[in-house]
């Protein structure tokens, strides 16, 4: 990033497998629902979570229905629908990667704003963001899923509404040049470079959707394997 390194007052991060694994989420998902299940058929719980995960692994689709298949239990449309809410909705057992909050943390000193954009279903987000205590170290924070369906990442209009509120609707000058977006995921986290000035970080976690392809072949300004990367680049270029 060069000298101009020194002019960013804005990094704004992805949530899911930048700041915190989608795959400690989906663990806590079938914990859940392994319990709901071994309460209604009388199975060991832990067995429906090691099936769970197990299913996951051969494929992320239907999963519950494949679990009911495989179980030889009946089941209804509906049957699923609950199982899909109670994962999406329950409270879960996250954590940030151990990066994050020295990262936050030298970012506040330096007087660096700080933001999230995220997609996914809005009460999942949510409820991620408050196991997280995210709301304790970010500017502002945006689930993209609240401004609708349409408005997922790669739309701009989060990017646009996320400058508007760390600039405090004037009040601070801040360019889309002086902010930085670091994500995870090739398909959607770095297209808006190719609408806005935004410099982009992919970040190189264990993360599911890492091999996913880029949209029209957008790629990032610079990689990193973790946060404190993140740092030297903002103090060295």
């Amino acid at each position: 990033m060069g000298a101009a390194s020194e002019m960013i007052k804005a990094v704004i991060f992805d949530l899911d497998d930048t700041l915190t694994s989608e795959r400690e989420f989906i663990k806590s998902g079938y914990r859940h629902v392994a319990g709901l299940i071994s309460n209604k058929m009388k199975l060991d719980s832990m067995f429906i979570y090691n099936m769970l995960m197990r299913l996951f692994a051969e494929s992320p689709k239907n999963v519950f229905n494949r679990l009911y298949d495989q179980l030889g239990i009946p089941y209804t449309q509906e049957d699923i629908v609950e199982l899909v809410e109670a994962y999406r909705n329950h409270d879960p057992d996250i954590h940030f990667y151990d990066d994050v909050i020295p990262c936050l943390e030298d970012l506040k000193k330096r007087g660096i704003k700080t933001g999230i954009i995220t997609d996914g279903y809005r009460c999942t987000q949510r409820n991620k963001l408050r196991a997280l205590n995210a709301y304790a170290y970010f500017d502002h924070i945006i689930v993209t899923d609240e401004l609708g369906r349409d408005y997922w990442k790669p739309n701009p209009r989060p990017f646009e509404l996320i400058r508007a509120f760390i600039s405090n609707n004037g009040e601070i000058d801040i360019r889309y040049e002086e902010m930085i977006y670091v994500g995870d995921n090739p398909e959607k986290d770095f297209y808006i470079s190719a609408i806005y000035p935004i410099r982009t970080v992919r970040i190189i976690r264990d993360g599911i959707y890492k091999n996913n392809e880029y949209l029209n072949s957008i790629k990032e300004n610079m990689t990193i394997a973790n946060l404190n990367e993140l740092i030297i680049i903002l103090l060295h270029g």
